[in-house]
């Protein structure tokens, strides 16, 4: 009996190092993050063979064979499409500051789309605004409605857009909604998705898991877009789901979620139309030939005076796409970098890119929400701070709710909106969505609101954050560690 024990010791022992020496040596052949790498070899060692599970299920960007297949599938579809659309536009007329012309260089090489003139943007600050705005426009579509959202969630105006997209469907309109499988669990579970389907409105489900996908899918990259194309002519981005705040997450204690939206009439609609179609393709397998010739895909006409640069990241792209853009935004600031993300947990580039731009001299400021609906996300941002803070970076704590809009502008010349964190998430894992503006008047209205964030929050001081406990300090240098991982 005590033999047999021994030896089942022994064997469990042998097994443990086997998997951590062969995980061990997967995570340092794949060449990650410094960062990233340490976290998950941390997490293998010291949690005996649950950290191995933990890193199969969610250490590697790994897509379904399927929707690998489809994304190759029409790569040179959408390739062809996207150098037929460089062709066509031409060099920007606006003058713009040449820092901005590399970063827009930079952006079409890692992700195809062009800098296209002539848009009209119209910047809203408000859910009632932003709701009232695009049911309008679908109570006017002719020919098509398109909706991309990370969480569509039932109750308040959000329900309204639904009934809005039934009314389209009953004048003939092609209506189609992809929402992300986790994000709107429980809506696709609901009677508000039956009925969409039931009246005609195309729903689909984007990136869906389940036990057996696990094997071979990464559940926790998501798509967390958000996108709305109507008749090829209007699309909206920004970081508002279709949500009403006031039925949204009452009981974590955050307040309401404070989002933002932009509105754009103009050529830059086309790629926002033509990534919208290339993530149905993606989520349905429907051809994309033939979605194409009824999705309105086409040369829009100029309707204001707006540079906009579309940019599309996620997993499947080039992972690092907006990481990059980002990085080569921060170092092109010479007096203002202004950052407001509900989220703050960037890798160390990121982190010393923000470091070193207000050690050149240039004035850095962080707005971020006092309260976050994730604690580990809350203390791993916080183990950040004493650095930044001590390097100049003056960073604000928003009091009015979850401040979720995700916004940067810089040198008050050009802006950067859409939906991405200042996370690991956002920047390597989540399929994104963001514009790229070289616009001043445009990124003076986002400044005007950053302003506005700031005068409802309290900037930190370093000497008062100094004083912290030891047991806070603790804990948020514990959370700093999965940081990379989050």
């Amino acid at each position: 009996m005590i033999h047999d024990l021994t030896l089942t010791t022994s064997l469990i022992f042998v097994a443990h190092w086997a998997i951590v020496i062969a995980l061990s040596l997967r995570v340092i052949m794949r060449r990650l993050p410094v960062g990233v790498s340490l976290a998950w070899i941390a997490v293998i060692f010291s949690i005996p063979f649950a950290g191995a599970v933990i890193y199969l299920l969610i250490g590697e960007n790994r897509l379904s064979r399927k929707y690998m297949e489809r994304a190759a599938a029409i790569h040179q579809i959408y390739g062809e499409w996207q150098q037929d659309l460089q062709q066509r536009v031409s060099e920007p007329r606006s003058v713009i500051d040449p820092q901005a012309a590399y970063l827009q260089r930079h952006a079409q090489t890692l992700v195809g789309f062009p800098p296209m003139e002539g848009n009209r943007l119209r910047l809203m600050a408000d859910y009632k605004t932003v709701f009232e705005s695009i049911i309008a426009d679908l109570d006017r579509a002719r020919r098509t409605c398109h909706l991309e959202f990370y969480i569509w969630h039932m109750g308040g105006m959000a329900d309204q857009v639904a009934v809005a997209l039934i009314r389209a469907v009953h004048r003939g309109v092609v209506c189609r909604v992809l929402v992300d499988a986790i994000g709107s669990k429980p809506f696709l579970k609901g009677r508000l998705a039956r009925e969409l389907r039931d009246s005609g409105v195309h729903v689909a489900i984007s990136l869906p898991v389940g036990p057996l996908q696990l094997l071979t899918t990464r559940a926790d990259l998501r798509n967390h877009r958000k996108i709305v194309v109507i008749d090829g002519e209007i699309a909206y981005t920004g970081s508002q789901n279709l949500v009403d705040p006031r039925f949204f997450k009452q009981d974590e204690g955050v307040g309401q979620w404070i989002d933002a939206m932009v509105r754009m009439e103009g050529p830059a609609v086309e790629a926002m139309a033509g990534i919208f179609i290339e993530g149905w393709e993606m989520d349905t397998g429907e051809g994309l030939e033939a979605l194409a010739a009824n999705s309105d895909v086409g040369p829009v006409s100029m309707r204001g005076s707006s540079v906009v640069q579309a940019v599309p990241s996620g997993p499947g792209f080039k992972p690092d796409a907006i990481r990059q853009l980002l990085l080569s935004a921060i170092y092109s600031a010479r007096r203002e970098l202004v950052i407001t993300t509900p989220y703050f947990v960037p890798d160390d580039t990121v982190h010393t890119a923000l470091i070193s731009a207000s050690h050149r001299g240039v004035d850095v400021t962080l707005v971020v929400p006092e309260k976050v609906d994730s604690r580990l996300s809350h203390y791993a941002s916080q183990s950040l701070y004493d650095d930044l803070l001590s390097a100049g970076v003056r960073i604000a704590g928003f009091r009015g709710g979850l401040l979720h809009t995700k916004s940067i502008t810089v040198d008050r010349e050009f802006s950067v909106f859409g939906s991405v964190n200042l996370d690991m998430r956002s920047l390597w894992l989540d399929f994104e969505i963001s514009l790229f503006v070289y616009d001043p008047v445009f990124t003076e209205r986002v400044r005007a609101m950053q302003e506005g964030y700031m005068e409802n929050a309290g900037f930190m001081d370093l000497t008062e954050w100094r004083r912290r406990g030891a047991i806070q300090r603790f804990v948020e240098n514990a959370a700093h560690l999965i940081g990379p991982l989050l």
